[in-house]
C-alpha cells in the first residue's frame, strides 16, 4: 500500500519579511503551500492579513499542514523585530527558515541623495536583515540546522545609474548574509542570497510611466548603461519564490554563501 509523500516543507517554520505583496507574498504562499508554518510580516499589516485570509480560506485549495501567522512589522525597528520573532516561535514553534524580502526603493543621482533617503534605504534594506538574523540565527545554530535567504537585487552586483543608494544597501545586505553564512556554517545554518532582476512587482511598476511594460526593461537602455534581458521576459514574483524555495530545501543542503541571480541573464553572469 503506497503512502503519499510528505509535503516538501512539512514541519518547517518560516519567518518571511516583506510578505504583504510581490516577491515576499509569493515566498510566503509557496512555503505555506508546501507544508510549512509561516510567519508572514510586513510594514503593511493589512496586506499580510489579506494574504493570510486568502491562503487559509476553506476554498483556497491548500493542504492545511502548517499554520499561518500574519503580523505587522517594521524591520528597521530592532525592538519590534525581537518581539515579533519571539511571538512567531511561541505560536508556531522554533523558526528554522528566515527569508528577508522587506525592502524599499529610493532613486536619484549618487551624489544627489539626501540624508533621509540614504538612511531609510540602509535602515530597511540592510539593517532589517541584520535585525532578523541577529534574533533568529543563534537559535538555529543551537539546534544544529537552519536556512537564511536574503532577497537582494542584481543591482547589488551590477552598478545601476540612478540607484546608488538602493544598490549599496542591497550589497550590504548580501555581504552581511554571506559573512553570516561563513560564521555559522559549522553550526548547520546555511545562508544564501537571491538577486532578482526586473520583476513585476509594485516596486518595479513604480519606475514605469504607466501600466505598460516600458521597452527599456526588456531591450535595455544604452543611455543608462543597462543591459537587455536575454530571455526576453520580465520575471514573475513566483520565479524568485521558486529560487528561494530551492535554496531553503534539502536539495540545496550543500549550498551556502551563494548568490543566485534570477534576472533572465541580464547581469551576464
Amino acid at each position: 500500500m503506497s503512502h503519499a509523500a510528505a509535503p516538501r516543507f512539512a514541519g518547517r517554520v518560516a519567518f518571511v519579511t516583506g510578505a504583504g505583496r510581490g516577491i515576499g507574498a509569493a515566498v510566503a504562499r509557496t512555503l505555506y503551500a508546501h507544508g510549512a508554518s509561516v510567519a508572514a510580516t510586513d510594514l503593511d499589516g493589512e496586506a499580510v492579513e489579506e494574504l493570510a485570509a486568502g491562503l487559509t480560506a476553506p476554498d483556497a485549495g491548500l493542504p492545511a499542514h502548517g499554520r499561518f501567522l500574519a503580523r505587522r512589522l517594521d524591520v528597521a525597528d530592532p525592538a519590534a523585530v525581537r518581539a515579533v520573532t519571539a511571538e512567531a516561535a511561541r505560536e508556531l514553534g522554533p523558526v528554522d527558515t528566515l527569508v528577508n524580502v522587506a525592502g524599499i526603493l529610493r532613486t536619484g543621482p549618487a551624489a544627489g541623495l539626501d540624508d533621509a533617503d540614504w538612511a531609510s534605504l540602509f535602515a530597511v534594506n540592510a539593517s532589517g536583515v541584520f535585525h532578523t538574523a541577529r534574533e533568529l540565527a543563534p537559535a538555529m545554530a543551537g539546534r544544529g540546522r537552519g536556512c537564511i535567504v536574503t532577497v537582494a537585487s542584481d543591482a547589488a552586483g551590477v552598478p545601476r545609474a540612478g540607484m546608488a543608494g538602493y544598490a549599496a544597501s542591497k550589497a550590504a545586505a548580501a555581504m552581511f548574509t554571506k559573512c553570516l553564512g561563513l560564521e555559522y556554517a559549522r553550526s548547520g545554518v546555511r545562508c544564501n542570497v537571491v538577486a532578482p532582476g526586473s520583476t513585476d512587482t509594485p516596486m518595479q511598476r513604480s519606475l514605469w510611466d504607466g501600466d505598460e511594460l516600458p521597452p527599456r526593461v526588456l531591450e535595455g537602455d544604452p543611455a543608462r548603461y543597462r543591459n537587455a534581458i536575454p530571455l526576453g521576459r520580465i520575471a514573475d514574483p513566483q520565479d524568485v519564490a521558486d529560487a528561494v524555495a530551492f535554496l531553503v530545501s534539502d536539495e540545496a543542503r550543500h549550498l551556502t554563501m551563494q548568490q543566485l541571480y534570477v534576472d533572465g541573464g541580464a547581469s551576464l553572469r
